[in-house]
C-alpha cells in the first residue's frame, strides 16, 4: 500500500482513457438502461419432441410454433432481465419440406443445407417460415400475433435480414403491389450490371457440388429430387462470391450472392459518401441519397425492411453485413431511422478495422463484438488466454465501445457446455459477469445458455456442439425449462437451476443499474503490479454513474481459489470523494458484504474469491 498514492496518480492519464465515451455529434443517444437481448431459434424454442432422430422429418422430430411463445413463454423471458427479442428464422427460407396445399412446394435437397434448412437462405422476405405456424395458411397472422404478445410483455421484436445472398430458388407467394422477386427483371446475359440483382455465369450451367468425407444429402435417404442436379441455366455466383458454376461442398452452395451495384473487378458503381459523412446524422445521410440513382437491390431491401417495421417489428440483425458496402447501409438505415428513430439496428461483422465506418457512415447501432472481447473471453475460459488482454481491448474500443454487442453463445458459435468449448457451463459464468457489466453496450443471450444446454446432438447437417440451425430437434436442458409449456424451470437439474438464478440475477441487475450505463475504469492493471498474490486468471474494474458505484470482479480459474487485499487506485479514491474510514460493500450477486478501508488515500477490501466466482460489490449512496 505505500506506493498506491504516487501510483495511483501516475497512471490516473492512462487510466482516463479506459473511460467509456459518447460522441453526440456520430452517436445515438444512449439508452438509460442496460440492453439485453434474448436470441431464439424459433423454430426449436417450443419443440417438446425428444426423438431427435438425425435427419429426421418434422413429423419424427417436431417443430415448435410461433404460437408456443405463449404469455407464460415471454414472462419466462422478460423475467431473466430482457428487452429485446431476436426471433431467428423467422423469414420463409429454402427447406425440403413443403406445403403443396398452400401454393409452396419442398425446395430441392441438394441446394439445401440440412433438411429444415438455412435461416440464411431466405426465399421470400415478405412470408413467414410456414413450418413456424399451426395454420401454415396463416403463418403471417400467426407471427404478427406473437409481434402484439412480445410488445404486450415489454420487449421489442427483432428479426434477421439478410442482404448479402438469397436461397437459389427466389419466389415470393404473397409480394405486396409494386413489389417484385430478386432477379425478375435480370438481364441473364451479363455477369454484370448495376440493376441486375445477382451475378451470372454466362453460358455455364450450375453444377451441384462433388460431396466428400462421407457426406450424403438426406443423410442417404432415397428422395427424388436428391439427385445430384439442380436447373440454374446460366449459373449465378455462390453466397460466398465463389464464381465457379460448380461450387465447393464448403462454399455457400445453398446461396446465391446479391450485386449491390459492385462489379466484377471491385469497382463501385454508385455514388460515395463526401467526405466528413461519418460525423453527419442519419437525417443528412438520407438528405443525401434522396436523388441519387441506385441499384436495384437497394431500392428491394429498404423496401423489405419498411414492410416489417409497418408489421411492428422493432428492429433488425444483419445478417454478414461487411460483405455489402458501407453506402448500402447509409441509404438503408438512414431509411429505417426516418421511419423509426428508436429502430435497434445490429450488424454481423468481423473486421476491427471497419467498425468504425460501419457504426458512422453505415449508421449501425451496434455490432458484434466477436473478434476482440469474445475471442478472448473464449481463449480465457479454455485457460490459454490472459485476462491481460481485456485491458487492451477496452482501451481500443473506448470511442465505440456502446456500440459492441457482447455475447458468449450464439447460433454460429459453440455451446460453452460442449466438449469443444469448455466441457462445463459453470466455466462460462465469470466470462458472463464481464461481458453484461464491462460495458454500456447490450448483451445478448442465446436461447438455452442459461441453463447449460451443450448442443450435444447430432441431427445430420453439421457437427455437433452447436445447435443445428439446419435440421429439426429438439432441445433437451432447454426443454427441461420449458416443462411441458409451464417455463417454471420445475424440471432442471440443481446445476441447472443454479445456472438459471445466476443468468436471471445478472442480467436483471445489469438492466437496471445506472452504474453500467455510466464510466468505466479498469484497476486490474494496478492491481496486477502492485497486490500479491492477484494474477491473470483474475479481472476487475469499476463502474459508476451518479451515487451507484461499482466494483466487479471476476475468477476464470475453474480450480484455484485466490486472496488477496483489492486495491482502489488513487485516482478512483478521488473521483468517488471517499474520505477515510470503513465502508460496507454489497455483493449484487449474493447476500455476502464485504468491508472497505480507505485510510491516508489508501483504499482496500480483502478478497477471497473462489474458483469461477463473481462479485458485483456496490457501495452505499453517500
Amino acid at each position: 500500500m505505500k506506493q498506491a498514492i504516487l501510483l495511483g496518480l501516475a497512471l490516473a492519464s492512462f487510466l482516463t482513457s479506459c473511460t467509456t465515451h459518447t460522441d453526440p455529434d456520430t452517436e445515438p443517444e444512449q439508452e438509460e438502461m442496460k440492453l439485453n437481448v434474448y436470441q431464439v431459434f424459433t423454430r426449436l424454442f417450443g419443440n417438446t419432441n425428444t426423438t431427435n432422430k438425425p435427419w429426421g422429418t418434422l413429423e419424427e422430430n417436431g417443430v415448435g410454433k410461433f404460437n408456443d411463445f405463449t404469455d407464460e413463454a415471454l414472462e419466462a423471458i422478460k423475467d431473466l432481465g430482457i428487452t429485446h427479442v431476436w426471433y431467428t428464422g423467422v423469414l420463409h427460407h429454402a427447406m425440403v419440406t413443403g406445403y403443396a396445399e398452400i401454393g409452396i412446394p419442398g425446395d430441392d435437397p441438394d441446394v439445401v443445407k440440412g433438411r429444415a434448412g438455412s435461416p440464411y437462405s431466405v426465399k421470400d422476405y415478405y412470408n413467414v417460415n410456414p413450418d413456424l405456424a399451426v395454420d401454415p395458411a396463416k403463418r403471417m397472422e400467426e407471427f404478427e400475433a406473437l409481434i402484439n404478445r412480445t410488445h404486450q410483455h415489454d420487449m421489442k421484436v427483432i428479426i434477421d435480414i439478410v442482404p448479402n445472398h438469397v436461397a437459389r430458388v427466389y419466389h415470393s407467394v404473397t409480394n405486396p403491389p409494386g413489389a417484385e422477386d430478386f432477379g425478375a427483371s435480370d438481364d441473364l446475359s451479363r455477369e454484370y450490371l448495376k440493376d441486375n440483382n445477382f451475378y451470372y455465369i454466362p453460358g455455364q450451367p450450375f453444377r451441384v457440388p462433388v460431396w466428400r468425407d462421407g457426406y450424403q444429402v438426406l443423410g442417404g435417404e432415397d428422395h427424388p429430387e436428391a439427385n445430384g442436379n439442380f436447373s440454374e441455366n446460366p449459373a449465378k455466383w455462390t453466397g460466398n462470391g465463389s464464381r465457379s458454376p460448380q461450387p465447393d461442398m464448403n462454399d455457400w452452395y445453398e446461396a446465391v450472392k446479391i450485386n449491390f451495384g459492385v462489379d466484377p473487378e471491385g469497382v463501385n458503381d454508385f455514388d460515395a459518401l463526401p467526405a466528413g459523412y461519418e460525423n453527419e446524422s442519419y437525417q443528412v445521410h438520407h438528405d443525401f441519397w434522396k436523388d441519387k440513382q441506385v441499384p436495384d437491390s437497394w431500392l428491394k431491401y429498404r423496401a423489405i425492411a419498411l414492410y416489417w417495421l409497418d408489421k411492428g417489428v422493432d428492429g433488425f440483425r444483419y445478417d454478414m453485413a461487411e460483405m455489402v458496402p458501407v453506402e448500402f447501409w447509409s441509404y438503408m438505415n438512414s431509411a429505417i431511422k426516418m421511419a423509426r428513430p428508436d429502430a435497434f439496428l445490429l450488424a454481423e461483422i468481423y473486421q476491427p478495422h471497419i467498425y468504425r465506418d460501419y457504426i458512422r457512415k453505415g449508421k449501425m447501432d451496434y455490432l458484434y463484438d466477436k473478434v476482440q472481447l469474445y475471442d478472448s473471453l473464449k481463449s480465457i475460459i479454455q485457460g490459454h488466454g490472459s485476462t491481460d488482454a481485456l485491458v487492451h481491448i477496452q482501451n481500443e474500443l473506448a470511442d465505440i465501445e456502446h456500440h459492441m454487442l457482447h455475447f458468449l453463445e450464439n447460433h454460429d458459435e459453440q455451446r460453452i457446455a460442449s466438449p469443444e468449448f469448455a466441457g462445463n457451463a459453470r466455466k462460462g459464468m465469470p466470462a458472463m459477469v464481464v461481458s453484461a457489466t464491462i460495458g454500456s453496450s447490450p448483451t445478448m443471450l442465446y436461447f438455452g445458455q442459461n441453463v447449460g444446454e451443450p448442443g450435444a446432438e447430432e441431427p445430420g447437417f453439421g457437427a455437433s456442439s452447436r445447435t443445428s440451425i439446419y435440421d429439426y430437434i429438439g432441445v433437451p436442458h432447454h426443454q427441461r425449462w420449458m416443462n411441458g409449456g409451464k417455463f417454471d424451470g420445475a424440471a432442471l437439474s440443481d446445476m441447472e437451476r443454479d445456472l438459471q438464478y445466476f443468468y436471471s440475477t445478472l442480467l436483471n441487475f445489469a438492466k437496471n443499474s445506472a452504474a453500467l450505463t455510466g464510466e468505466y475504469r479498469e484497476i486490474h492493471s494496478f492491481n496486477r503490479e502492485y497486490t500479491p498474490w492477484y494474477n491473470d486468471r483474475v479481472f476487475s474494474y469499476v463502474r459508476w454513474k451518479g451515487e451507484e458505484r461499482l466494483i466487479i470482479l471476476a475468477n476464470f480459474d475453474p480450480d484455484s481459489t485466490f486472496g488477496f487485499e483489492l486495491q482502489l487506485p488513487g485516482e478512483i479514491i478521488a473521483l468517488w470523494n471517499l474520505e477515510d474510514g470503513n465502508y460496507t460493500l454489497e455483493d449484487q450477486l449474493t447476500d455476502r458484504s464485504f468491508g472497505l478501508i480507505v485510510s491516508d488515500r489508501n483504499a482496500e477490501t480483502r478478497i477471497d474469491i473462489e474458483p469461477l466466482q463473481s462479485f458485483i460489490l456496490q457501495l452505499p449512496p453517500d
